[in-house]
Order: structure tokens, then sequence, then C-alpha cells
């Protein structure tokens, strides 16, 4: 990852998920990387910085036991080659190559969490902000979810917010603060509270829908939430529609006055903005492991299973806003009304199973695979099979299906960003054409250059797919060219510069001319 600015302020950082897990094998604790786009952002960036600590949640039971063993202490870790646990009691001499990274962890008890993230979290929150329910009959809020909100979210965030402001003051009472996702709404006004020359932002990383939909909240969760991220100084999020849904929500709900024209509110003395940086990937990390000898073998599999025919790819997590039961039956109706599909064309389906202690995650994982089989119960033969689902969450094979897919589906109902979407178009060999969703935060920067798909209409799927498969040669190298363009300027390096320069602006001392501007499109 190319380099960070320098800050003079040290940073402290807030996620739910962290760098690394642990586990205990032989009465020896190991540390595994954690998962995602998003950590090997952060990662990088507080690997770089010379004062920076991410505190995150303890997530299972050898990361508490670390936590416990740290007593309220960050920890050290050293990165490379492989993620290790320092000796706190030999740091000095201790021969470190490499990048070393600090985090504290957060033990959150069992009859904390479960409210926080399975009742309020998970679902609640994600449904809302995805559009996902169907409010003539769900959700229902009771004695259950007050208690939740109160005794797990609530609670959850007093216990993330005190880590943080210990660690802000350890720093003599200033710092930037970087806050992230849905979990940890009230942690902003907290720390503001405790720490008022903090520099804090949140950053909201799945869509923010407008007033209307926040109304299934009540006024005291709703209103604690909005005012709990005014407490930061820069509100932030994928696109600029969820930067201006925010401050219409912050109109409409609290009564209070914003400028739309400087996407701002202000809050007693202090000012808010609200701000869109599309996030990215770390396009040399995704190579890499795209080049790697274990992708080359999937992509020989690959090249055997589809032969000269053609290869439509998903890679989703099996969550309801990704939209992949109307994906498949959009595929359905293609090879319906295009029979010269038939052996010709493979749906490969890499699904990552989601949130299956969370009931709708479940139901919705029996309906995928109800779908996939309705298809190739109509449309497979002895040879072939339409539709090949996987459950797996194998980077490698990612990779090599990026590489060799002919078309990419992304038809979620609402998303953020998605970084799939990103991730394909800079590593595909074979003239990739992107479907691409409008609900989706990357259409905002790849739309030009791809086929949009509308949601809810499965019949426009079902064409765009014939479109996509029958496109010209010429034309779909031209596509994928300036959509891969678009990826590699605006990498997940930028995304942290223009953020933290944002940041630098704000205090008299650190003034730049490059901040304040969301990070340029196309």
């Amino acid at each position: 990852m190319s380099a960070v600015p320098e800050l003079t302020l040290p940073v402290v950082l807030l996620s739910h998920r962290g760098p690394v897990s642990f586990v205990r094998d032989d009465d020896e604790v190991s540390a595994t990387r954690g998962a995602g786009g998003l950590v090997t952002a952060l990662t990088g960036l507080t690997a770089h910085l010379a004062d920076a600590v991410w505190v995150c949640v303890a997530s299972g039971g050898e990361d508490a036991e670390v936590a416990r063993s740290a007593g309220g202490s960050p920890v050290r870790l050293a990165l490379d080659p492989e993620p290790r646990l320092l000796d706190p009691d030999a740091e000095a001499g201790e021969d470190v190559t490499g990048r070393v990274l600090t985090m504290r962890l957060v033990e959150i008890p069992p009859e904390v969490h479960q409210p926080f993230y399975g009742v309020i979290a998970n679902p609640l929150l994600w449904f809302i902000q995805h559009r996902l329910y169907g409010i003539g009959s769900h959700p229902t809020l009771g004695r259950e979810e007050r208690r939740a909100f109160e005794e797990g979210y609530v609670a959850a965030n007093r216990m993330a917010a005190d880590a943080v402001i210990e660690e802000v003051e350890r720093r003599g009472g200033k710092a930037a603060v970087l806050l992230h996702d849905y979990h940890f709404y009230l942690v902003a006004d907290l720390v503001r509270q405790a720490c008022p020359d903090a520099m804090i932002s949140h950053f909201v990383h799945i869509p923010w829908p407008g007033p209307d939909a926040w109304k299934i909240l009540p006024p005291h969760m709703r209103d604690r939430i909005l005012r709990g991220l005014l407490g930061a100084d820069v509100v932030a999020f994928h696109t600029r529609t969820d930067a201006r849904n925010f401050l219409l929500c912050v109109q409409e709900l609290l009564g209070m006055p914003i400028d739309l024209a400087e996407r701002s509110v202000t809050v007693g003395d202090r000012t808010v903005r609200a701000r869109s940086y599309p996030i990215s990937i770390d396009v040399e990390t995704l190579k890499a492991v795209a080049c790697a000898e274990e992708a080359d073998q999937y992509l020989t599999a690959l090249d055997a299973q589809v032969g000269d025919g053609m290869l439509v790819l998903r890679v989703d997590r099996t969550d309801p806003s990704k939209n992949i039961v109307r994906g498949f039956e959009a595929f359905g109706l293609l090879l319906d009304e295009h029979p010269e599909y038939a052996e010709r064309v493979v749906f490969l389906a890499l699904l990552q199973p989601s949130r299956q202690d969370v009931a709708e995650y479940a139901d919705y994982l029996t309906e995928i695979g109800a779908a996939a089989t309705r298809v190739n119960a109509a449309h497979g033969t002895a040879t072939w099979q339409p539709v090949d689902l996987r459950l797996a969450s194998d980077m490698s094979l990612a990779a090599a299906a990026y590489r060799r897919c002919d078309v990419l589906v992304v038809n979620a109902v609402a998303d953020g960003m998605n970084l799939v979407a990103k991730e394909a178009v800079v590593i595909n060999e074979h003239d990739m054409v992107l479907a691409l969703s409008e609900a989706a935060g990357a259409h905002d920067e790849l739309g030009r250059f791809a086929l949009t798909l509308y949601p809810f209409d499965i019949a426009q799927q079902a064409d765009a797919l014939h479109e996509a498969l029958s496109m010209p040669v010429e034309l779909r190298h031209d596509r994928l060219a300036h959509a891969a363009e678009i990826v590699r300027r605006n990498d997940v390096a930028r995304w942290l510069r223009i953020q933290l320069r944002e940041l630098a602006s704000l205090t008299p001392d650190e003034a730049s001319d490059e901040a304040g501007d969301d990070v340029p499109i196309g």
C-alpha cells in the first residue's frame, strides 16, 4: 500500500472487526489476519502511522483471553510475514522487522454483545439501512427490542467509547478519532463529551436511507443515533446521495437547520460536515493473490469446466440485500427466452454464508438453494449444469473466477459500495462485461462503463445478461479498460489520504488546500 500522509495528531481507530483474530493451538496463541477490504485498508493505515491504536471488539474466546491478559492495555502485533503477538515484557530487545500495529481489544460480555449485535445492529439497523423490511408485517418492535437497544447497543457503545476515550487521554486528550460503521453510532458524541479537543470522523460503510426509512425506529432510538453521529466533525459515506440523506434526516427528524450546499449542519458552536469518499481496493495486493499458484490452479479447473463457453459470475455473501434469488430467476428467464445459450453458459455463484444465527439470513440461504435448483432442474442436461452454486469463502478461487469470467453480476437491492465490482475489473483477462445494479455505490463511479441492472426487474436483468453475452469484443474491451483505470486511479490509499486531509484541514495548525473535496471519479 502506498504511503499515507503524516499527521501531527495521533490516531485512535474503532471498528467492530479487528485486524487479526486469535486462536489457540497446543497451548500457544497465534494470530490470523482479518478478512475483507476494509480491514486490509485500515491495517495499512494504522501500520504506517507513528502513533496509532486500533480499538476493536474481542470476537471470540481467545480474543477475550488476550484482552484479559493485557488488562485493558493495548497489545502490539508484528504483521510481517505473518501476524504474531509481541511479548510486552520483551519489547525493547525484540528484533522486529516490517510493520508493527498496536491494537486494543474490548471484551463485551455475551449478554451485552448478543442483543447489541444480534438484535439491533443485525438485523434491525442493517435491514433498515438496506431497506429490506416489508413494512406491512416487519419489523415489530416490542419490549425485547427496547431492552436490546438499552442493554445491548447503548451498553456496547459505552464500552467501546470508554476504551477510545482512555486511548485519547493517554495521548493528552488530542487525537484523530476514526470511527467505523453502524455498530457504533453513539460513540462520537460520548467521545466528544469526554475529549472536546479530539478531531472525530465517523465513516458509515452501508447505505443511509432518507427520513421515511428511519421512521421505523421510535424517536428514542433514531434521535440518539443521529445525535450520536453529530458528535463527529465529519460524518462520511460512500456516495453523495447517502451524505445528503443523512443531512435530510437531521433536518426532518431532529428539526435542525442544515446547509445542503455546504453539506453541513451547525451543532452548538461546531460545524459537522457530511462527506462522501467512495472506498476502493488495494490493487497490488489483489493482483498478488490473483497471480499466485493457488489461483492459477483454480483458473485451470475453471477453463476445463467452461471450455469454449462463457462464464457468468457472482461473488457475494448470502445476505438478502445482495438479491441473489432474483439474479438466478433472471438467468432462468434468459435461458427460457434464449435456448441458444444451452450448454454454452455457466453461472458460477461463489457465496459465503452470512449471519446464519439470524433467522432472516438462514431463511434466505434456503431460498437461494431452491432458486438455483429450479434453474438447474428446468434447463440442465446430463452434461451441463447451468448454475454452479458453491458455498465458499476462498479469495484465491474468487480471484481466479474474476480473471476468467465473461460477465460479472452485481444486482444488489442496496449496497454501500460493493468492492467485488472493483476487484473484478482490475484483474479480468476475458474482456468482462460488468452488469451492475444502480443501487450499488460502485455505480456512481463505474456505471458509465457497465450495463445497469434494475434490481427488482428480472426481465430487464435477463435482457442485460443477453446484451452482455452478445456484446462485440471491441466494446467489451473498451468498457473494461475504462472501468479498470478508474479503480487504479482511485485506490484505497487515495481513499484514506483524502479523509486524513479533511481532518487535518479542520485543525488550524494543519490547514491544507487539498482537503474538503470528495474523491474525483471518472
